[in-house]
């Protein structure tokens, strides 16, 4: 039996860096890792997505570039050297480093599956089927989500999750997305853009339900403008896939439907991957999502074992796992940081790329503290014209009851998942309207369209 003192389990955004802070507090550190270094995120989600997505937006906007004279005849697109880029030029090379870095922080890396004996021991099957027994002090679970099954949808040669999807070397001829989230949602985008007819079928209301619905809105009218059908409210009946195609049939407004594809991908939701870990025969006390509950510390009902990432409650962005991953390591170190997740940021690439922060809008209505709403339209943002992008707006919810603080923003439009964190910071720090107005932007940036929703804040907006 091994003796270890820090043992996490799961590599992706919430294990590596909880591993490496660990280190970095004197820890020492063993990471398990079954499948694959950097997890989901790196290897077949957040990162490999929005290659696919800069991919299609470079095919498309070769076709569509008119508008600046610029005319390339007849573009074409291999999709295999794209997946080739894809996999050697981005993923590769962030789990290549990833690895590297767990290295030099001398963390060790055990490749294997993890199972809990006890409140103390872990067994761990190794790859070449040996298994060892690891004693720990304190451990760390990370292990993320796997893609959910819908049994009216059930996977095939031609009914995909994400990760299949975002693998294909042909494009298809035409798409069925089931799930209109964040993810369906941005990869309807991206295979609109490289040609393919794109159908998105949503239980929701509308697509993108978890941003203000002006914001979703928006994107499906931009969707709608693409050829991309958005049928929401349905609820889906039955899948039948044939050599050529698959037909699914759904209920929408109580009328049955069937809509037929050369594929279809199924992007329907992730559930929290605790399966073989052993966790409830130990004690550890789960919620009825599947997930585990934890303390404001992280702590699982088991002391000295944690859990993080989308595994424990809230939304699952990598952003968050990352960011418990540092608070637990410092946790175990004897530390006792603050868990501030009501400023967590979301942001997705589609089609304007949305991104939102704080309280929402639809919160802000609905609030009985005095809140203010300004808006500010990318219309009046000079790098937005030069990018023909002026799709969009900046919008800063202030308090005016406590000096216009901010206390959330929305921002849709070009580089609004990049922007965001410039009012994600302010409302962390305290910061009101006049301290963003009086921070100098530099000339041209879409940025600048935050300081000028903070000059709409305080009644004396300059380019409105």
């Amino acid at each position: 039996m091994s003796k270890k003192e820090t043992v996490i389990i799961g590599s992706g955004p919430g294990g590596y860096v909880s591993a490496i802070r660990a280190a970095q507090l004197g820890q020492k550190v063993t990471i398990i890792e079954k499948t694959y270094i950097g997890g989901t995120c790196l290897n077949v989600g957040c990162i490999p997505s929005k290659a696919i997505i800069t991919a299609a937006h470079a095919f498309h906007n070769a076709k569509n570039s008119e508008i600046f004279g610029v005319q390339t005849g007849s573009a074409q697109i291999d999709l295999e050297k794209t997946q080739d880029w894809k996999e050697n030029q981005v993923v590769k090379r962030l789990t290549g480093g990833v690895e590297s870095l767990l290295k030099k922080n001398k963390v060790e890396i055990i490749r294997g599956t993890a199972s809990f004996k006890d409140n103390k021991h872990l067994m761990v099957t190794k790859e070449d089927g040996s298994t060892e027994e690891l004693e720990f002090q304190q451990a760390v679970i990370s292990t993320g989500t796997a893609p959910i099954e819908l049994a009216e949808v059930p996977f095939g040669e031609k009914v995909i999750d994400t990760t299949g999807g975002l693998g294909l070397r042909k494009a298809p001829e035409s798409l069925v997305i089931v799930g209109g989230g964040y993810v369906g949602s941005q990869l309807a985008g991206a295979f609109s853009n490289l040609g393919v007819k794109v159908t998105i079928l949503e239980k929701e209301s509308h697509i993108l339900h978890f941003f203000d619905e002006d914001m979703s809105k928006m994107v499906e009218k931009n969707y709608a403008k693409k050829g991309i059908e958005v049928i929401t409210s349905v609820n889906i009946k039955s899948t039948k896939e044939t050599a050529d195609d698959v037909a699914i049939t759904y209920e929408k407004d109580g009328k049955e439907e069937t809509i037929t594809s050369s594929a279809v991908l199924v992007s329907a939701g992730r559930k929290p991957y605790t399966k073989g870990l052993n966790l409830e025969e130990i004690g550890v006390e789960m919620l009825e999502n599947g997930r585990i509950k934890v303390s404001d510390s992280l702590q699982t009902s088991v002391e000295g074992i944690y859990a993080i990432g989308d595994v424990a409650p809230g939304p699952a962005f990598a952003h968050k796992a990352s960011y418990e991953g540092k608070i637990v390591a410092e946790v175990i170190a004897g530390q006792n940081p603050a868990l501030e997740e009501e400023i967590l940021p979301i942001a997705v690439y589609t089609e304007p790329e949305l991104a939102t922060v704080g309280i929402s809008a639809a919160a802000a209505k609905k609030s009985d503290r005095n809140l203010k709403i300004s808006k500010f339209p990318l219309a009046g943002n000079g790098r937005a014209l030069s990018l023909n992008q002026t799709e969009g707006f900046v919008r800063l919810i202030t308090d005016q009851d406590n000096d216009n603080a901010l206390v959330g923003a929305q921002i849709a439009g070009v580089g609004a998942p990049d922007i965001i964190s410039e009012v994600g910071f302010a409302i962390k720090n305290g910061m009101n309207a006049e301290d963003i107005s009086l921070t100098v932007h530099a000339h041209p940036t879409v940025a600048e369209s935050i300081m000028d929703a903070s000059e709409l804040a305080l009644g004396m907006p300059i380019h409105m």
